[in-house]
């Protein structure tokens, strides 16, 4: 059964955009949210409790579906293991074509990557700033600590009371890493899906040779086997 889901945002509050796009792909039955609230969301909630396996859930883009990286994994982690096949009209994401997945999969590396990424320009601004003879403020908090505070925010259970308290990462801090965390996936996102190529023979996906700046250097994006 082909199921559309719809939530409101800010370009189409009313969901009249995204009713006609999931028409068009012939959704036998649509839920839509009443509100964009990211805790309440009782029609997801019907949505995958009629999930059988087989089952296609078709979105107009991936903020219908997900408020943060974390969620949107959570997510296809859901659909991978209810076997569950996902399509995202505006983000040209079709898991039912053949190797439609492996773009979630290189996802989860990117959501490491990020990770390093940040503690890695962390630690370059400090060594940096100490070059300079600057007072670098005190002791970073140790990079579990950070992770744990984004994870923790991002699954949205917890205040920021509680956070800054169980992890000893300031609200600053915290919006900080969270601030770069959306701008790096949203550019890797858009990028990579003008970039993916698939070779089915020898079992590879490649991005088309390109770098890209990350901000504090310039990676170069290649070939990544996935068997």
């Amino acid at each position: 059964m082909i199921f559309g889901y719809a939530r409101p945002f800010s370009q189409d509050r009313d969901v009249t955009q995204q009713i006609t796009a999931l028409k068009g792909f012939n959704c036998e039955k649509i839920y839509i949210e009443q509100t964009n609230s990211a805790k309440n969301r009782p029609e997801f909630e019907l949505l995958c409790n009629s999930l059988n396996a087989g089952d296609t859930v078709i979105i107009y883009k991936l903020y219908s579906i997900a408020d943060s990286t974390k969620n949107l994994i959570d997510i296809i982690d859901f659909f991978k293991t209810k076997q569950i096949h996902f399509i995202s009209i505006l983000d040209k994401v079709d898991t039912t074509k053949k190797n439609g997945s492996i773009f979630f999969d290189f996802l989860e590396r990117v959501s490491e990557f990020q990770f390093d990424m940040i503690s890695e320009n962390t630690k370059i601004g400090i060594q940096e700033a100490k070059l300079k003879g600057k007072n670098t403020g005190r002791p970073r908090k140790p990079d579990h600590n950070v992770r744990r505070a984004m994870e923790m925010y991002q699954s949205k259970t917890y205040t920021i009371q509680q956070i800054t308290k169980e992890t000893g990462i300031s609200k600053t801090t915290l919006y900080r890493y969270l601030d770069n965390w959306n701008d790096f996936f949203l550019f890797v996102f858009h990028s990579l899906s003008k970039m993916i190529h698939i070779n089915k023979r020898r079992n590879w996906f490649a991005l088309q040779p390109k770098k890209i700046n990350v901000g504090f250097e310039t990676v170069s994006l290649t070939r990544s086997n996935f068997v």
